[in-house]
Order: C-alpha cells, then sequence, then structure tokens
C-alpha cells in the first residue's frame, strides 16, 4: 500500500469523506468523520469481518440529548427517542440536449413540481422494525428546488431532501426513488449526510423513470456489499424485489424505459419480409448452436413465425434503459458516429462512386484517399453535414452537392509505406499485429484436417518436405518440429465447409488456406509456404495449391496475391470468430445472467460492474447494422451472406470457455508450456511475442486482484457452494445463456475460491484486455487495404488459365482487380475507423466510476487501488519493452512499436488503451 501511495498520492482512505463529493459541504458534522477500520487483508477472515461503527445520531445530538435525557425520560418515557435530521444529497446529470418536446416537457415537470408532483424519496433501514418485523421505513422527503434548478445548464445538478429519523432508525441501507414528473432523469448517486461516522454513500448511475410509465418506487442500496446470506434483515425482501423487476416475466414487447434482461436466439439478423436474399438461418438451438442475447419480444415476421421483425436504422434497439449509452457516448463517440457512417457517409459513398468505376487502378488511387480525398456527392444542407459526427476531415464545398472525405493515414504506413510488402511483416503482424490470437506451433508435417472426409472428401495436406525444406537454414523437417522452430496459422476447416457457397457469390474468389511461419535466430517468424485449398466437390479440377517464396518477378506477384488471401482469411477468423464471437456475443449471457441473479448490493456483482458497461448497447447496434442480412460484415467481408455461418460453426466446433483465459490459450496452440521456474509459471516459446508477453502482465494483474477480492469475500469453499446468487448466475449463464453447450464436460465447476477466480478472470480479460487486443488495431492495420483485404474477389491464375495473360501483362492491375471494389474499401475503412476510435469519456482498466465510493468495502477500495498502480507499472514496462532493439517484433526500423495492450489512451484512433468493456 505504500508503493501505492508514493505512486498516486495519498491513499483514497486517508481521504476525509467531505472530499468524496465535489458538492460535499463543510458542515462541522463531516469534520467528525472517522477511519475505517483496517484489518489486513492476508490475515482477514471472513467471520471476523470488522466494519466501522456507525453512530446513529450525530454527535452534536448525542451532547444534546445527553444533557437533557433525564427529565426527558420522566416527562415521557413512550416519547423519549431522539429525533435528528439528515440531508440526502442527489446528483442529477442533465442532458446536453433537448428537441421541443423534451424542453416542453422539462417545463411543465418544473411547474408541476410545485404543486406537488414531486420527486419523493424513502429511507429504510437496514433493520426491521422490532416491534411488527415490517420494513423500517423513514418518513417520505421531497426533493427541494427541483423548478428553481430547471434552466441550470451544468452537466451535473445537485439537489437535496431532509429527513428526520429517531435514533433508533439505524443505518440506512436503502433509498426508495418516486418521479412523479413526466419526465425520466438520470440519478448519478447519493450521498446522506448527518452520521458521526461520515456520509453513507448510494451510488445509483441510474435512469429513474415516471411512475405515469413505471409505478413502482425505485431501490436503490448503498455502497456496502453483502452476500446473501450476509444481508441485513430489513433488505431481504428488497433485495429479492429488485431482481425479479429485472428478471421480468418472460413476455411482451419490450420497452425501451423497461429494465428487463432476458434471453432470446439470434432470430433478427434476417429480414424475410423483404424477399429471400434476405433471409438468414436462426442462430441459436439444437440445429446451429450459438449463445443467447437479450430478448426484446417483438412480434414475428410475416414471412417466417420463427424470425423476429427488425427494428430497422435509425430507430433503437432494445435493450435495458441503463445499458443504454449514456449521452456524452452518443453525441462523442460510437452511437452518433456510428450512426452517421451508416446512415449519411456510406449512401454518399454508394452514390459517388458509379458502377464503372469499380477498381483501383493503381496503388497511387489508395493513396489519394489519405491525401487528397475522395469526392462524395453530398445532397444535403452544408450545416447539417457539418453537424454529423462523421469520421477523420470531411470538407463540402460551398455552393456545391459535392464534398471531400479524407481518410487519416493508417498507423501501418506511418514508419515504411512499404513495410505491408515484407514477408517479415506479413509474418509479424501475426504475433504483434490486430489478430495475434490464431497462430500456433506446428506439432506434426503435414497438417491434418480435422474435418470429416466423408462429407468434403480427402482431406490431405498438398505441402512436401521439399516445399519448405530449403528455408530450415540446414535443419531437416524433423529437426526443426523437435526443436520447435515451424509455426502454422490454420483456416482450412474453418473455411472449406463454405468454400462453394462463398465462390458462388458475386464478386467473391477465395481458398481455405495454411501458412507455414519459420523462427530465425534473431527471434523474428518468415514465411517459408502458403497452402491454397478449395473443396474436392467445387468445379475447379485444381483443389490444392502450394506457393512458396518468389523467385524471379511472376512469382513474386503469385507470392503476394497468395499472402493476400491469407489476410482475407485472417481479417473474417479475426472480425467473425476472435473478436465478435469470442468477446461479444460469448459474453452477453453472463451479463444478462448477472443482473437477472446477483443484487446490486453482491461483492461479485460490483467486481463486475465495470466490465459489462455498454456491451449490450453495442451488440444490439451490431445486431441491427453490422451483423445482420446485407450489413456492413456481410457486404465487407469475403464470406457474404455466410458471414454468421463461420462464426457459429466455430462456437460449435472450437469456443470452449474453460480455454478462453490467456495461459489456458497459448498452451492450447501450444505457444507456451508450464514451467515453474518463470515468473506467472509460464514460458513462451516464441519469447519475443508481443501480445503475449504484455497480454501475461495483464492477465495476472487481473488475477491477482481478483483472487484479492474473492478471498476477502469467502474465506471458505462452503462459502462459495452456499452463495445461492453467485451459483445461480453462473449455473444461468452456461445452462441458459450457452444452452447449446451446457451439456459439454469441458465448463468449469464452481465449487473454490479458485474456481470462482479463474472464471471471473477469464471474463474480466475477455472483456477488457482480450477485446482491446482485437479492436482498437482494426483501422490502424486494415485502414490500408493491400495490407489486410478484408475480402478478395480472384483467384490466382495458372497457365492456362483464361487470366493468366492478363495477369502477365499487367500484374499491378490484377492484384489490385483481386482486392476489394473502391466502394467496398471505402466503406469498410469508414466503419473500421469508426471501431477503433476510444470516446472521451471512456473508463480504462484501473479506472471505475467514482472510484472512492463504489464500494464501501474501504480494504477494497484501497485493494483496487493498488491493482491501478499495478496497471500503471504495466503500462511503463511495454513503454520499455517497446524501445528495447533486442525485441526486432516490436521495435527496429519501420517497426510499428506493440501497444494494443498499453491501458491507457487519447481519445480517437490510437492503436492502444484497454478500456474496462466490450463497449464498441
Amino acid at each position: 500500500m505504500g508503493l501505492a501511495k508514493e505512486i498516486m498520492g495519498r491513499s483514497l482512505i486517508d481521504c476525509s469523506s467531505s472530499s468524496l463529493s465535489p458538492f460535499a459541504p463543510t458542515s462541522s458534522k463531516l469534520s467528525l468523520v472517522r477511519r475505517p477500520v483496517m484489518v489486513p487483508l492476508q490475515q482477514k477472515k471472513r467471520g471476523l469481518r470488522v466494519r466501522p461503527v456507525v453512530a446513529a445520531i450525530s454527535e452534536d445530538l448525542v451532547k444534546k440529548s445527553s444533557s437533557t435525557s433525564s427529565s426527558f425520560a420522566e416527562d415521557n418515557e413512550e416519547n423519549s427517542t431522539a429525533k435528528f435530521t439528515v440531508t440526502a444529497r442527489l446528483i442529477v446529470r442533465n442532458k446536453h440536449k433537448e428537441d421541443l418536446k423534451e424542453t416542453f416537457v422539462k417545463q411543465l415537470d418544473a411547474i408541476t413540481d410545485r404543486i406537488g408532483r414531486n420527486v419523493v424519496l424513502e429511507l429504510i433501514s437496514t433493520e426491521l422494525d422490532p416491534k411488527t418485523k415490517a420494513l423500517k421505513r423513514s418518513k417520505r422527503a421531497v426533493l427541494k428546488d427541483w423548478s428553481k434548478k430547471s434552466n441550470i445548464k451544468a452537466e451535473k445538478v445537485q439537489y437535496s431532501a431532509d429527513f428526520t429519523l429517531d435514533s433508533d432508525f439505524g443505518l440506512p441501507g436503502a433509498i426508495t426513488v418516486s418521479n412523479k414528473h413526466q419526465r425520466e432523469f438520470f440519478l448519478e448517486s447519493i450521498a446522506l449526510e448527518g452520521f458521526a461516522s461520515g456520509p453513507v454513500h448510494f451510488p445509483c448511475n441510474s435512469w429513474v423513470q415516471s411512475t405515469k410509465h413505471h409505478p413502482a418506487k425505485r431501490i436503490f442500496f448503498s455502497n456496502e456489499p453483502y452476500l446473501p446470506s450476509e444481508t441485513p434483515p430489513g433488505l431481504r425482501a428488497l433485495r429479492e424485489r429488485e431482481l425479479k423487476d429485472q428478471r421480468g416475466d418472460g413476455k411482451g414487447v419490450r420497452k425501451l424505459s423497461d429494465r428487463i434482461y432476458d434471453y432470446d436466439i439470434y432470430n433478427d439478423l434476417g429480414n424475410p419480409d423483404k424477399g429471400i436474399d434476405y433471409a438468414r438461418p436462426i442462430l441459436g438451438g439444437e440445429k446451429i448452436p450459438y449463445p443467447r442475447r437479450c430478448r426484446t419480444g417483438r412480434e414475428s415476421t410475416y414471412t417466417d413465425s420463427n424470425a423476429e421483425s427488425r427494428v430497422e436504422k435509425p430507430s433503437p434497439m432494445y435493450v435495458p434503459r441503463d445499458e443504454q449509452f449514456e449521452e456524452s457516448k452518443q453525441k462523442t463517440f460510437s452511437y452518433g458516429r456510428l450512426k452517421a457512417v451508416l446512415h449519411t457517409l456510406v449512401p454518399s459513398l454508394k452514390a459517388s462512386i458509379s458502377a464503372e468505376n469499380r477498381d483501383f487502378s493503381a496503388f497511387t488511387d489508395i493513396d489519394i484517399l489519405y491525401k487528397e480525398g475522395l469526392l462524395l456527392k453530398v445532397g444535403i444542407q452544408d450545416e447539417i453535414w457539418r453537424r454529423l459526427p462523421l469520421p477523420r476531415v470531411v470538407t463540402k464545398f460551398q455552393e456545391s452537392s459535392e464534398g471531400l472525405l479524407r481518410y487519416d493515414t493508417p498507423k501501418i504506413l506511418s514508419k515504411d509505406k512499404f513495410a505491408w510488402l515484407r514477408d517479415d511483416e506479413f509474418a509479424r503482424q501475426a504475433i504483434a499485429g490486430v489478430n495475434p490470437v490464431n497462430i500456433e506451433l506446428l506439432k506434426e508435417f503435414p497438417p491434418k484436417s480435422n474435418l470429416d472426409p466423408e462429407t468434403y472428401g480427402p482431406l490431405e495436406s498438398a505441402l512436401k518436405e521439399e516445399h519448405i525444406l530449403g528455408q530450415l537454414h540446414g535443419m531437416s523437417v524433423q529437426q526443426a518440429l523437435e526443436e520447435k522452430k515451424l509455426f502454422l496459422v490454420d483456416y482450412h476447416d474453418a473455411y472449406l465447409p463454405f468454400l462453394n457457397r462463398i465462390n458462388a457469390l458475386d464478386g467473391r474468389n477465395t481458398y481455405a488456406t495454411r501458412t507455414i511461419f519459420f523462427l530465425t535466430s534473431e527471434g523474428t517468424l518468415k514465411p517459408i509456404a502458403i497452402e491454397l485449398s478449395l473443396p474436392p466437390s467445387g468445379p475447379c479440377k485444381r483443389t490444392k495449391r502450394v506457393v512458396t517464396p518468389p523467385v524471379d518477378a511472376t512469382s513474386n506477384w503469385i507470392w503476394q496475391l497468395a499472402k493476400s488471401h491469407v489476410c482475407s482469411n485472417d481479417a473474417g477468423v479475426h472480425q467473425l470468430v476472435n473478436h465478435w464471437l469470442r468477446t461479444h456475443a460469448c459474453m452477453e449471457p453472463f451479463i444478462l445472467a448477472a443482473h437477472r441473479q446477483m443484487s446490486a448490493m453482491h461483492p461479485i456483482f460490483k467486481l463486475l460492474d465495470p466490465h459489462m458497461r455498454y456491451t449490450l448497447e453495442i451488440n444490439a447496434l451490431a445486431r441491427q447494422s453490422l451483423i445482420n442480412a446485407d450489413g456492413v460484415i456481410e457486404s465487407c467481408f469475403t464470406p457474404g451472406r455466410y458471414c454468421m455461418d463461420i462464426s457459429a460453426a466455430a462456437y460449435k466446433n472450437f469456443w470452449r470457455f474453460d480455454k478462453e483465459g490467456l495461459p489456458a490459450d497459448l498452451i492450447r496452440r501450444g505457444m507456451a508450456v508450464p514451467d515453474p521456474t518463470q515468473p506467472h509459471g509460464l514460458k513462451l516459446l516464441l519469447e519475443d511475442y508481443p501480445y503475449a508477453q504484455d497480454g501475461l502482465l495483464i492477465w495476472f494483474a487481473i488475477e491477482n486482484w481478483v483472487r484479492t477480492y474473492v478471498n476477502h469475500y469467502y474465506p471458505t469453499s462452503t462459502m462459495i457452494t452456499n452463495d445461492t446468487e453467485l451459483q445461480l448466475w453462473y449455473s444461468e449463464s452456461v445452462n441458459v445463456g450457452h444452452a447449446d453447450l451446457s451439456d459439454a464436460e469441458w465448463w468449469p465447476k464452481l465449487e473454490t475460491s479458485e474456481d470462482l477466480v479463474s472464471i471471473l478472470t477469464t471474463i474480466i480479460w475477455l472483456s477488457s484486455a482480450q477485446h482491446a487486443a482485437l479492436n482498437f488495431g482494426q483501422y490502424p492495420y486494415g485502414g490500408y487495404v493491400p495490407n489486410r483485404p478484408p475480402l478478395m474477389r480472384r483467384h490466382i491464375p495458372e497457365q492456362g488459365d483464361p487470366e493468366y495473360e492478363n495477369f502477365q501483362a499487367d500484374p499491378q492491375k490484377y492484384f489490385l482487380s483481386a482486392l476489394p471494389s473502391l466502394l467496398q474499401a471505402t466503406k469498410f475503412m469508414a466503419v473500421v475507423d469508426t471501431l477503433s476510435t476510444h470516446s472521451p469519456d471512456e473508463e480504462y482498466l484501473g479506472e471505475r466510476q467514482q472510484q472512492s465510493i463504489w464500494s464501501g468495502d474501504a480494504e477494497i477500495v484501497e485493494a483496487f487501488f493498488e491493482f491501478s498502480v499495478e496497471i500503471q507499472r504495466i503500462e511503463k514496462e511495454i513503454e520499455k519493452r517497446n524501445s528495447d532493439p533486442s525485441l526486432k517484433n516490436r521495435c527496429g526500423a519501420g517497426v510499428l512499436p506493440y501497444e494494443l495492450l498499453a491501458p491507457s489512451s487519447e481519445p480517437g484512433v490510437t492503436c492502444r488503451g484497454v478500456p474496462n468493456s466490450v463497449s464498441i
């Protein structure tokens, strides 16, 4: 803890409670705050948990009450209970922008507030009434000065309400809020002042709906964490009621103002009412296993009763109200900006790029996108165009219907414009690019397929020893295997089952690829062979082809085309499997179950809370505009309408929760072996593997923080097995959220503290660092389409093919015609630019909203403080590594530093930063 204080200043626990809120008054009562009692975490026993003793009344009142208590008791023993006043200070967040209707309703609320349609609060004690055994409630208190403050333009406005309590009221554990106005409001926090032990904090961060639409009172609990068995008697019924409300009854169409969390299958990606071309398979169920998503309850389509009707852009999709992007995020970042790209920019691109102007004619055409820009037919008023949160520099010409879209130069071109052409850069990106999670150790040669030969025909690899023997620096193939010098990126089984259907699509021609890499004495990789496969049942006579490094001009172009096909395979698996499936879709069930089965008071809910922020919203937006039929993903990636089929196949055949943690994944791929002599008990076979090197630092920092947290609340395994909410959360995540794989034997058990540590660390890792590593490099690496083409339109010609002569006559033209068209490329670039952007209000690993009061457990707040310091230390270590010339995969002439796991970032496209959650 001393290190934390030295690096980050005074300890949070040293801060007086008056400093915890920017609005806290400097009353004499607040100067009486005592520091919480501290017990070293490693010595703490849950049964001996020490809490600060909280007086129910202020010390001033104690003195006053003592001086008169004798005569008071004689006068009337029954009325001897002293009264005292506490003040609730509420922080309400204003909306930045209001339309005319909202402004009118706001003014109406200000008027009706004066005549009694108020915001009403009620305190609920942690204790039951000793006589009636009912909840011990305060008298209701009305929020003051709402009408007077209705025109304040500040981002946050403080309101107050006064309560008069009996001295035996006890400690408030909950507050109910009734909003009798017409309009919802966002309640950030409540602080109760007037207790000798200091303020009692209620982190809220929630929308409070009008009782007109949601009659039930909203319940907010204090920041004191309680396991279910420890719930104070006065809060037990409220705890269950709040969970019951959030679970709903599984019926009806959800309103945007609802706070109901429920499950459904992916039956809303297609729109069969628009025609057969827009129908898509239902994902989820015995036929096509898939994780569950958030239920909306919309009516079925007219054409297919099993398909849910769609909500098309720009209308919003349902997610529980508190899961929707906050206005600052909508205004400055992904939702507003992505909507602008999808609704305005993409149509402008389609209108501006004629059918004849389909291909890049030269590499300079691509350069122009960054230097001069792309002429757009805007077709909307200049003022409206300027206000749109479009990416990069968009300039509209005065008195014209045209505009100029200029893209930022991607980072891959920043240090060496031609780096993408080099074999060493092609290989480096397999371990330090945007998709560094598919490379594996080659354990046998030639590699084998796991597909069924009865379905897919002979599956023997075309790779022979003679293809690679000359690239092994004098080694035999067996020797290279034994010395662990050969590595593989294998997309054969992921693509081959779909190739006939993909290649039948207009403008799609691709292979299933395998790439062999050799580990040099310098610690870098070099590609030594690429195998290109087509289905034996397809139209092509030659179904397998091996391409090796070039020896002349012709073979150089063929080699470049082969690498582009590998990159296209890689881009598809990266987006559909590693990014969308593993960090977005597979996390959604855990989030839904957390809100349905764990109270906001539960310590584990408090731990997971920042790692669940915005994920349901961004996933809903993806279903609406990205992974839907004819959406961005289908139109920009090689598999086209079969994109989600590939994702579903990976879920069924590959995804395993027990292998999703970083150490387990590295061991599964053969990239690391257990080694107790190493700092983290793991030895990397490829030592200069930037993603794994930096990732392990973050993984073990998360694991240590989670272990400290778990051991604090669960000193015995019995407490874990007896925690009903915890067990229901995990059981529902598996058996309902991942119902199609729930019978798999590999699901971890939840019986011990180490089981819980492993499960939670994996979830936090996937939501934060793993997602960051896979997401925020999309534009820096993919924004230059030749480096990482998301789709390919031509096969590689062979002698005797009709196109071979055209290829020989102008290989550059043929190469560019195989890449995405101008429309496909610019559309893709605009979207991934947005998806790679950090918002100004991003919350990064090691940070939390209301960092000092998110938990009422002072030791845990201090432990999180230590975790934050460790994350800062890791960032410095990553900076140091990026400056180490011995690490050639992240440092050198023209080599990009590996910063995708550097925890902090500025806003924008930075190719770094690890947000807490999957929020874009």
